[in-house]
């Protein structure tokens, strides 16, 4: 009774400790160094293949400090999917808030131009759905990643479906969305076009589909 009673009382102490480590971070700080830490090693060796006992030893902490900032591996992985969702309510918020129609159209160029050095700046969370889309796609049906998706989808559709904005435009601002994608995050395409021309490219192509009559 005695050993089993100390290595309860020992495991308690732990996790408590554990949770007051983790209370005295800044919360902020804490999480996104867990997402940056679980970003590489969910590309470097895959989601199924990396546990919570791996995070918590390149953060140099354990697991039930971990515990304390998400509930679970997919948690994370969820969380980290949400930054690729921000990176696109940043722009249709941007743009949603011009005025009127023609703002809208004569801004898209420019918001887009900062589109892709976000999604530069980001490439890592486009190599993490890359390589793991299986486990990306079991966490599609949960309750926030639809409400996300809804809300992105509706903001997408009021701006496209603008009266505001030329039919021309609004097709060719869907259409530089793929180009941006398919120029600089789908795998196999141009990987052999260094990143930086890959960039320039892009950028100049999508410039070029706004120049002339709209």
């Amino acid at each position: 009774m005695v050993p089993a009673t100390t290595g309860t009382t020992e495991a308690t102490e732990t996790t408590t400790d554990a949770a007051a480590s983790a209370e005295s971070a800044p919360e902020g700080s804490t999480r996104e160094r867990i997402l940056d830490i679980a970003l590489e090693l969910f590309i470097e060796h895959g989601y199924d293949k990396t546990s919570i006992r791996d995070i918590a030893e390149r953060l140099g902490t354990t697991k039930a400090a971990l515990y304390y900032h998400f509930k679970s591996k997919a948690d994370i992985l969820l969380e980290l999917h949400m930054r690729l969702h921000g990176l696109g309510e940043q722009l249709l918020d941007e743009l949603e808030a011009l005025p009127d129609g023609d703002a809208r159209a004569q801004a898209w160029p420019r918001l887009l131009d900062e589109f892709i050095t976000a999604v530069d700046s980001n490439r890592d969370l486009f190599l993490l759905h890359q390589r793991n889309q299986n486990a990306l796609e079991d966490l599609h049906n949960s309750d926030r990643h639809r409400a996300a998706n809804d809300d992105i989808e509706q903001q997408v559709r009021r701006l496209l479906a603008s009266s505001n904005i030329p039919a021309a435009v609004r097709v060719r601002m869907a259409c530089s969305v793929g180009a941006v994608m398919a120029g600089l995050l789908a795998e196999g395409l141009v990987d052999d076009v260094p990143h930086e021309q890959r960039i320039a490219l892009v950028r100049e192509t999508t410039a070029g589909m706004f120049r002339g009559p709209s």
